[in-house]
């Protein structure tokens, strides 16, 4: 009503388009008026036909009925033409015609200055203005128009009669104040016709608008359940029928919150309720009509809806993502073939046995077990034999310990027995973990059966007791170790207890050490580049540096020939910021003759991380090469994140990856905790182990795990990369689950700085993986 603007004069609405919605909205009444006016003019001039024979004979009569009948047959052709009208301004003509046919004719009956001519002058114009429904300026025009043409009609031809100028005067103050009372009925009912649109409106929009939630409370996919105080199912919308699995013949009408949600669940919602009006995000089971128990994330808050009390509740079925999250914690911390606890697992339960026994009077054994020619078993039988044997050894070592010892598998062929409880003094320590080992050979002394033959195995056993022969559970790690090498060096299949004199193996790291920091200060330590292709377009997009070793009389050595020495802190400083010049000035070659390497990522130690100006560093070695921060990547393992020194790792990350460094979890579902690292640390990729990737097309285990894993990427919008893939099978596997990228054999061995130009600028992708599988698949 605010924007209802009216004539000051004729009470019209001054907006035309307001005018022509409040003429076309009345059209129908206007027209049926319109069609009653003229029936009643046809009915009422017959009358007054008949009437006007009373002038038979008289001159005045050939002008009367001829008259009367003009205005009768006008009335019945508007009548008609009146009932197809769709336009008021088409009726409008109508009726205007009409009156003016009207009034001429009339004009010719009050010529005759009968006795009620007079009255009929009068009359006329009345009729017209409170009658006719025109728009204001015309029924001003009509009235004064018709009332001028009647009173001509009535007073020519001379003598004027005295009192004309009295009945002029009387005529313009009746059509004053006529028009004044059609201003005024023009006003009222444009304001009625305005107030009632406006409530039709406002009842439409709210129709719609109630429409609209109901559509949107039926159509949202997340469940929605609204509740009384009293407990009682008020409604639901079909995610939540369909998440409680509620038969639509049997309807929530007869349920309540207790038959969903059990007491506890209950009891938090209330509190938090009841403390703050809602609740948000509240894991907790629910209960489905068909007896399931469902994980989900639940919101609620208190409305009032149509007077009372109601709660409404968004669920977040979290189900699946809880178990994603367990397989993926099991594969965190427990070895995907065996089932046994992994490295991490491991190390996490070795330290918490030497602080108790640290307590205690007690002690803690370790045996390091390595089966002997696996690998021959491998290379002879195959892969799936290797693993039959691993996963029937896994079982029989974990029937051997007791209830407080641990059984892991580090990796390969490589198992860890952690013997708890032993005596602290005297021989009795010696004798638990002798036992022990003794144990292992007998169970290892059974063939197993494999792809159709007995296989003897046999092991060699490193054993270290902790307080007697170390004082941490590192060293304790290594005097075992260096016991499982002396063990091969007798012979194999034997056991070794840990003895000092085996410490002149920690020599030989010394010297290994020493001649590794010397090939640093002369130049021998490069990096080899292994290229990394897009599943998308089968092209390189960038590569992963890899340190190697240009030894003077043994060649090109891969870490594994000089793993040792990453254990020197100092070393994996200096073997890093090496690297990385290396690295970047490589890159600032390629990009100057024109050769676009993409991203290329370096390995980061823990001992890098001591660094605290570790981030400005890496910068300055950019800037100083003119190389581009995104042309940089960082890969991190979860151990380096594991190392106590998280909040300064996060701040270097955070560092690099805000100056457009790339940063990705490397050998990503090995480690412990992955879950907590991807929340805790900046991560813009993780990278697949390759123990996972190497039997995924095998071993249904690590197709599981990997397919969590590529899952849990694209939920958290992580780029995955996969190591080590080596088949196109494995190829295929990984494209088809929404793998990012991948690295391996496949594609290519890791390569010296020279070579990668030539790589590049070979004409042919690298190799489009799913579709060069697919036909081995289809063969």
């Amino acid at each position: 009503m605010a924007d209802v603007q009216l004539s000051r004069i004729g009470g019209e609405f001054l907006c035309p388009a307001q005018e022509a919605a409040f003429q076309a909205g009345r059209l129908p009444e206007t027209r049926r008026h319109a069609r009653l006016m003229f029936a009643l003019s046809t009915v009422l001039n017959f009358a007054f036909l008949a009437s006007d024979w009373r002038f038979y004979g008289e001159p005045h009569f050939w002008v009367a009925v001829p008259a009367r009948l003009i205005v009768v047959f006008a009335s019945i052709a508007c009548f008609l033409l009146a009932a197809r009208v769709s336009e008021f301004r088409v009726l409008q003509r109508i009726m205007l015609a009409w009156e003016a046919i009207a009034t001429i004719s009339i004009a010719f009956l009050v010529s005759s200055r009968s006795d009620i001519a007079l009255f009929v002058v009068l009359l006329l114009p009345t009729l017209f203005m409170l009658v006719v429904p025109t728009s204001f300026r015309w029924t001003v025009i009509v009235a004064f128009g018709s009332s001028a043409i009647l009173m001509a009609a009535y007073m020519l031809p001379p003598p004027i009669p005295a009192t004309a100028l009295g009945l002029i005067l009387a005529l313009s103050i009746q059509i004053i104040g006529l028009l004044l009372s059609v201003m005024r009925s023009n006003r009222l009912r444009r304001l009625e016709w305005a107030a009632a649109e406006a409530q039709r409106r406002a009842n439409l929009d709210l129709a719609e608008s109630k429409r609209l939630v109901e559509a949107m409370f039926g159509a949202v996919p997340v469940p929605v359940v609204v509740s009384t105080r009293t407990g009682r199912i008020a409604s639901m919308n079909e995610a939540a029928i369909r998440f409680f699995r509620i038969p639509r013949q049997d309807g929530y009408a007869h349920l309540t919150t207790r038959d969903l949600v059990p007491s506890e669940g209950r009891r938090r919602i209330h509190a938090g309720i009841t403390a703050h009006q809602k609740v948000r995000n509240i894991e907790l089971p629910l209960q489905t009509a068909d007896g399931h128990q469902r994980q989900v994330l639940l919101s609620a808050g208190r409305v009032d809806i149509a007077g009372e009390e109601c709660v409404v509740s968004s669920l977040v079925d979290i189900t699946d993502r809880k178990a994603d999250e367990q397989a993926v914690q099991r594969a965190a911390t427990h070895d995907a073939l065996t089932g046994l606890p992994n490295r991490a697992l491991f190390q996490t339960t070795l330290d918490t046995a030497i602080v108790s026994a640290a307590v205690g009077a007690s002690s803690v054994g370790l045996i390091l077990l390595d089966l002997d020619a696996f690998k021959e078993i491998n290379d002879t039988l195959g892969h799936d034999a290797g693993d039959t044997l691993l996963i029937e050894i896994a079982r029989r070592l974990s029937g051997t310990v007791g209830g407080k010892d641990l059984v892991a598998r580090l990796g390969g062929d490589e198992f860890v027995i952690v013997v708890a409880d032993g005596a602290r003094h005297g021989p009795d320590g010696n004798r638990r973990i002798l036992a022990v080992a003794q144990a292992v050979f007998d169970v290892l002394g059974a063939p197993v059966a494999v792809a159709g033959r007995n296989i003897q195995t046999r092991a060699s056993l490193g054993l270290a007791l902790y307080p007697q022969q170390a004082a941490s559970s590192a060293e304790l790690l290594t005097n075992a170790d260096l016991a499982l090498y002396a063990a091969k060096g007798a012979g194999r299949n034997r056991a070794a207890l840990f003895e000092p004199a085996l410490r002149t193996r920690i020599d030989a790291r010394v010297r290994l050490n020493q001649e590794f920091r010397a090939a640093l200060d002369e130049g021998r330590i490069v990096p080899f580049y292994q290229p990394k292709v897009s599943f998308a377009t089968g092209r390189v997009v960038g590569f992963e540096a890899l340190t190697r070793w240009n030894h003077a009389v043994k060649g090109i050595l891969s870490p594994g020939a000089f793993e040792s020495v990453f254990d020197d802190a100092e070393i994996g400083v200096l073997l890093g910021s090496n690297l990385a010049e290396q690295v970047v000035a490589d890159i600032a070659g390629w990009l100057a003759v024109g050769i676009d390497p993409g991203r290329v990522f370096i390995n980061l130690s823990t001992a890098q991380f001591a660094d605290k100006a570790l981030a400005e560093k890496l910068l300055a070695v950019l800037e100083q090469y003119g190389v581009p921060p995104e042309r940089l990547g960082v890969e991190v393992t979860e151990t380096v994140l594991l190392n106590g020194q998280a909040e300064r790792i996060c701040e270097v990350l955070n560092a690099l990856q805000a100056a457009g460094i790339r940063v990705a979890l490397d050998d990503f579902g090995t480690g412990y905790a992955s879950l907590t690292h991807l929340k805790r640390f900046p991560v813009d990729e993780i990278k697949i182990d390759r123990s996972f990737v190497s039997d995924l097309t095998r071993d249904a285990n690590d197709a599981a795990i990997v397919t969590a894993l590529l899952r849990l990427g694209r939920s958290l919008g992580l780029d995955v990369t996969a190591e080590g893939v080596e088949t196109s099978e494995q190829a295929m596997f990984l494209d088809l689950g929404g793998c990012t990228c991948a690295q391996g054999y496949l594609y290519s061995r890791p390569m010296a700085g020279r070579d990668v130009p030539p790589y590049l600028e070979r004409p042919e992708p690298a190799l489009p993986p799913l579709l060069a599988a697919l036909p081995e698949a289809a063969e």
